[in-house]
């Protein structure tokens, strides 16, 4: 009798751990689509298409890679921004970065480069707290009074930032910067899976919120 109860018992775990194994990757499948369509017709990828926005967000990367190369989602975002400004579409740029450690300041290192393509300082703010995609773009409203923006990044991240943004009520459209090639980017869209996946959870399960808030810090345009 001991025996049988002991093969029950191992069954049923052994289906509850194909079951929640295969929810979860539903639930991965679900976020992903979910984020993607929701999305996809307020992404610009061409200038000349890209509806004029007066405040653009740009979001942050490290400028080298762990090797010590040129980051070239950090260089192409950074062309973007730089584009946009140059041909009139928007007016001033709010980067957002993660500056968690004396030693890693990313909202500097976009402000240098975007500085050397020839944008003014006076057009561009820095937020020192974009510690996460979401602290990014709900700082931008919250704290800095931007709703109608135009989001900066590479495709895949853009779209998670608009999904924030739309649960946020804002009113932001997207501007794909160029990807690297396909090899150099492997771990950042395997890891984007999972990314969107805690997205969903962090908007619709547990009410995530930014590390930082404040006070409001006027844009002047």
């Amino acid at each position: 009798m001991k025996s049988l109860f002991s093969k029950i018992k191992k069954l049923l775990l052994n289906k509850w751990t194909i079951g929640a194994t295969v929810f979860l990757i539903l639930f991965v499948i679900f976020s992903n689509v979910l984020i993607k369509q929701s999305t996809k017709k307020d992404i610009y990828k061409s200038i000349a298409n890209t509806p004029p926005k007066k405040v653009a967000l740009l979001l942050g990367t490290s400028r080298y890679t762990t090797a010590g190369y040129t980051n070239l989602f950090f260089k192409y975002r950074i062309n973007a921004a730089a584009e946009l400004y140059q041909q009139g579409k928007i007016k001033h740029i709010i980067v957002s970065g993660d500056n968690s450690l004396k030693s890693y300041n990313e909202p500097r290192e976009m402000l240098k480069a975007l500085i050397a393509l020839g944008i003014p300082d006076s057009s561009i703010t820095l937020d020192y707290a974009g510690f996460r995609t979401l602290d990014s773009v709900v700082r931008c409203k919250e704290v800095f009074g931007q709703s109608e923006v135009v989001i900066i990044s590479q495709r895949f991240h853009v779209e998670r930032a608009l999904f924030i943004s739309k649960k946020h009520k804002m009113e932001a459209i997207g501007f794909a910067a160029q990807d690297p090639p396909d090899k150099y980017s492997i771990k950042t869209q395997f890891r984007e899976y999972f990314a969107k996946t805690k997205a969903v959870i962090d908007l619709y399960i547990i009410n995530k919120k930014p590390k930082f808030l404040g006070d409001l810090e006027k844009i002047r345009l």
